[in-house]
């Protein structure tokens, strides 16, 4: 089995958070079962990534070849990506098994729609993670006129054609209310997690002020404005670190919005926080807070999670449910009055927290288990391979 990973990004354009850091986790766990090579362009932002393009090179034992971009963020318009594509199809076609198959992550963009445009037209089979491109919200949100044209246009028919990974029940039901693919699956995202025993219990708990932490990309999506008006109601005492970069303009918004309710004080902006020190900082917080308007699935949960540190979620993160049934935070609407209402049950209730401190781990580790998550790709690949 060839497997070509098709991505708009790839490490290290960190920049678009986590759904970068998923792609390359799959694939750097699936190298050891398949034949794997990723597509992808030299896309980091506003600039490039400093690499060679049109040469494969190994990332972190991935084959991997950058191509250049000739549009920006978000379209990431590539011929040479797409010519590229278009050679390895008919240089694997031509060989005596042909057991291709194209995984495409992310979708409104012309990297992976022109991509499964090229694969349809081969006859290639294509499995698309949507990376939570395609809701409601996402489709509504951005250059919504032209999406709706693109979709109509070539998106809609494409989307039948490729078999959907969801990676959570949530994704899953939001892209149903856009499409019908041919099938649709849920695999959860891979996650790297710490490499050390991450059960001690943070010392020197302080039972009068309540340490939260938002570490995520900075942008509208995240409903950092709404958590705002939440905790602007809050009568307990609290800080809330923000760690996470964004559209200099948005973030001042976001900094004007909390002078204006009189909450800057409690507020600390620290910044990128780099995957090698984030699993530290994690543990020293009470709660993480996540308030998004729609979130396929947040690594960063699991990140959190992993060392103890208990959640708060919007009912909009895709993770939710699992957090409610396995007991693993707090959830609310998207209400300031019941964030907050949420916020206070979760300081109040310091049990709840200390249990979910010192089980989380371990939940963690069992039901995001590499290996186990790694084998139902495979099998998932194999699955659409068989049903050509």
């Amino acid at each position: 089995m060839k497997i070509l990973q098709i991505t708009p990004s790839y490490k290290p354009a960190y920049i678009y958070g986590g759904p970068t850091m998923s792609v390359a986790k799959l694939c750097e766990s699936i190298k050891s079962y398949a034949d794997i090579e990723v597509l992808t362009t030299t896309a980091n932002g506003k600039v490039e990534l400093n690499v060679v393009p049109d040469k494969q090179e190994l990332v972190d034992g991935v084959p991997v070849t950058y191509y250049e971009r000739i549009t920006k963020d978000h379209t990431h318009f590539s011929p040479a990506l797409l010519l590229a594509l278009h050679r390895k199809i008919k240089y694997e076609k031509n060989r005596t098994v042909n057991d291709l198959i194209i995984h495409i992550h992310s979708w409104w963009n012309l990297v992976t729609i022109f991509s499964c445009l090229v694969a349809k037209i081969n006859n290639i089979p294509v499995a698309l993670s949507p990376r939570g491109m395609l809701t409601n919200y996402t489709q509504n949100n951005r250059n919504s006129i032209l999406k709706s044209a693109i979709h109509i246009l070539l998106g809609k028919s494409l989307l039948k054609y490729v078999h959907i990974i969801a990676s959570t029940e949530l994704e899953k039901q939001d892209v149903l209310e856009i499409v019908k693919p041919k099938s649709i699956s849920i695999i959860p995202n891979l996650v790297s997690l710490p490499n050390y025993n991450p059960v001690a219990i943070k010392k020197d708990i302080d039972d009068e002020k309540f340490k939260l932490i938002f570490l995520s990309r900075i942008e509208k999506k995240k409903g950092l404005d709404i958590l705002f008006d939440a905790i602007a109601l809050l009568t307990i005492n609290w800080t809330l670190d923000i760690a996470g970069t964004g559209e200099e303009v948005y973030v001042e918004s976001l900094k004007l919005k909390a002078k204006s309710l009189n909450i800057e004080q409690k507020l600390n902006w620290i910044g990128h926080i780099s995957n090698e020190n984030k699993f530290e900082l994690m543990k020293n917080y009470d709660l993480f807070v996540l308030s998004s308007h729609n979130e396929n699935f947040a690594n960063v949960v699991i990140e959190c999670l992993s060392v103890g540190t208990p959640v708060f979620l919007s009912d909009k993160v895709g993770l939710s449910n699992y957090v409610l049934n396995n007991e693993l935070g707090f959830v609310s609407s998207l209400q300031p009055k019941e964030i907050a209402f949420k916020l206070t049950e979760a300081f109040e209730n310091k049990e709840k927290r200390e249990h979910i401190r010192t089980s989380a781990p371990a939940v963690i580790e069992k039901d995001f288990n590499e290996t186990t998550l790694t084998k139902n790709y495979i099998n998932q690949y194999e699955k659409i391979l068989n049903s050509k």
